[in-house]
């Protein structure tokens, strides 16, 4: 059943006409709007990449999430930036500091504080870092400018994290939808697991 599946999938030629620029829009769209599982979607990119027969697939996967990632977060800077600069405020501000914890924004601040826009590179890395920081460097007044060469190395950083991912379950597994489902699970592990960490800590203190 599943090697017939296999045999009518779609040419690698027609996978990468519609897969880069899916994965371009999607990465974007998950960085404008955290809602989107954008590690997840990378490392899916990886895998399918890793046993595909094109050298550059893998260079490719990188190169589009990377660059798509960089746009989404320098769309979302822009947009809180006249959020505050205006007197009421904008949807997007408010979308970014509702999902900002107070405590993680003061953690956010006080590594801004100490590191400069150098943390913007840990901040991508660490699941759920990214918004409190980019608050954090929103309020402090950043300039986009200044942002964007922090956000450049910390795009760079992730795309490449998680690509890793999926070349490890693409080498692991035979079959590409092995090695998908393998890395999904594993980018949905790391990204969960400070929130059950969390909240079993807050169960814990009471």
């Amino acid at each position: 059943m599943i090697q017939e599946v296999v045999r009518q999938l779609p040419t690698e030629s027609t996978q990468q006409a519609f897969g880069y620029p899916s994965l371009f829009a999607l990465v974007a769209l998950g960085s404008l709007v955290p809602v989107v599982p954008t590690g997840a979607l990378v490392s899916s990119a990886a895998v399918v990449a890793f046993h595909q027969t094109s050298p550059f697939a893998l260079l490719a996967v990188f190169v589009v999430a990377s660059a798509a990632a960089f746009l989404g977060d320098i769309c979302l800077y822009w947009l809180g930036q006249r959020g505050v600069r205006s007197k009421n405020g904008s949807r997007w501000l408010e979308a970014i500091s509702s999902r900002a914890a107070p405590e993680r924004l003061a953690q956010a601040q006080q590594k801004l504080d100490e590191h400069g826009a150098t943390v913007l590179v840990l901040s991508r890395l660490v699941p759920a870092g990214r918004i409190p920081v980019m608050l954090a460097c929103l309020l402090g007044g950043m300039p986009l400018r200044q942002f964007a060469r922090g956000d450049v190395p910390a795009c760079l950083a992730w795309a490449a994290t998680y690509q890793l991912i999926g070349i490890l379950g693409g080498s692991l597994f035979a079959e590409p939808w092995q090695g998908v489902l393998a890395a999904v699970a594993l980018t949905l592990l790391i990204s969960g697991a400070p929130a059950v960490w969390r909240r079993l800590r807050a169960r814990l203190g009471h």
